[in-house]
């Protein structure tokens, strides 16, 4: 072999060899990424585990608007704290003032008329009273007299229909003041602004918006929403325990007391955000009182609930026996998992100090008949 050929051979195998330590030490491994945040552990020997929303205790009212218009003014902002009934925004109502000075002229001319009809009518009743004693016909003729008794059921009539106006006119402008004191949109409670949504020269829409106009709550208690999984709500016994425990700091928890548990199981709607988790399940709402002060939370933050469980629920259902079954198990001990056939009855035998002989017997029945009971081959 040549000089030349070792030459190129060793080379190789020196690069080679290079090539592998530096990819060796070029890609060391990963290290392991440390969680964030440690999640939150159950305080319970036996618990349920749910996510839960913090709401208030009057739960979010959306508050919207009684009649479409643009917004001329917003009184309230984020973080006010409202009483009942006061004024949270006040839509355009030029419109409605002009209508209300109409309503209340033709009020005034309806109340005028009514004088008028009264003046009328006292007129008439006069003379109708300087002839109605007088029977003599040559003194006033019957036609004379007819003429002034109809005079006066006739005032006595726009009367009447003056009043009426008076009425209707009053009627129309309670109807204005009405509308025009619907344009105020109020609070329905004492409670805490939580959102606004609106802005003056905005079109405020009626009806059940995807983003309400104006959201408020009373935050002097919390409420949370807990969802428990419909394969676990089995479990769950009303008037029990639970740990709320903030998402991303364990260390902040608080216990929280029953309130009570919507019946109604409905389609689930918080969502983690995990690729496992399921969308097309149900869950079942209870909902728990939590104190602000316990705990350092928002309206609308998501907690980690853990509710303790029975401690009966961990092991299981027992399903009843298959239909056609007709042994009466209801007197007899469980057999244990893959004993034999006479297991059970070699224990009743013996707690019942059946006499040797007979247990033999017993004995030999299951051995002639291919089953192995205890103490077989002995």
């Amino acid at each position: 072999m040549r000089l030349t050929n070792k030459i190129i051979i060793a080379l190789s195998l020196a690069g080679l060899t290079l090539a592998v330590v530096v990819g060796l030490y070029s890609n060391p491994a990963p290290p392991r990424p440390e969680p964030a945040a440690m999640p939150a552990k159950a305080p319970f020997p036996v618990s349920i585990g749910g996510g839960g929303i913090v709401e208030p205790r009057s739960e979010i009212i959306a508050v919207s608007a009684s009649l479409p218009g643009v917004v001329r003014a917003v009184h309230v902002a984020v973080g006010d704290q409202v009483a009942a009934n006061a004024p949270l925004f006040v839509q355009d109502d030029r419109e409605t003032l002009a209508e209300l000075a109409v309503q209340e002229a033709e009020l005034a001319a309806a109340m005028a008329a009514v004088k008028e009809a009264e003046a009328s009518l006292r007129d008439a009743a006069t003379q109708y009273a300087l002839v109605r004693g007088v029977t003599d016909s040559r003194a006033v003729s019957t036609d004379d007299r007819e003429k002034r008794k109809n005079a006066e059921q006739l005032a006595k009539a726009k009367l009447l229909s003056a009043q009426a106006a008076v009425t209707t006119a009053k009627a129309g402008r309670d109807a204005t003041v009405t509308t025009l004191d619907r344009l105020t949109v109020r609070a329905p409670i004492s409670g805490k602004v939580l959102q606004v949504n609106v802005r003056p020269g905005e079109y405020a829409a009626t009806g059940e918006l995807a983003t309400p106009l104006v959201r408020l709550g009373d935050v002097t208690r919390f409420q949370v929403r807990t969802d428990i999984d419909e394969n676990d709500a089995w479990r769950f016994s009303p008037g029990t325990r639970a740990v709320a425990y903030v998402r991303g700091n364990r260390e902040l928890a608080a216990n929280m007391r029953f309130l009570r548990v919507e019946p109604y199981v409905v389609s689930k709607t918080q969502l983690s955000g995990s690729s496992t988790e399921r969308v097309d399940t149900r869950v079942l709402q209870v909902l728990f009182e939590l104190d602000p002060a316990d705990l350092p939370v928002y309206v609308g933050q998501q907690l980690d609930v853990f509710i303790e469980a029975p401690q009966g629920a961990a092991s299981g259902v027992v399903l009843p026996a298959a239909p056609g079954t007709s042994k009466d198990t209801s007197q007899a001990p469980d057999e244990p998992h893959g004993a034999a056939p006479g297991v059970n009855l070699f224990a009743q035998a013996a707690k019942a100090d059946v006499q040797p002989d007979v247990q033999a017997e017993i004995r030999a029945c299951f051995l002639a008949d291919g089953d192995v009971g205890p103490g077989a081959g002995k």
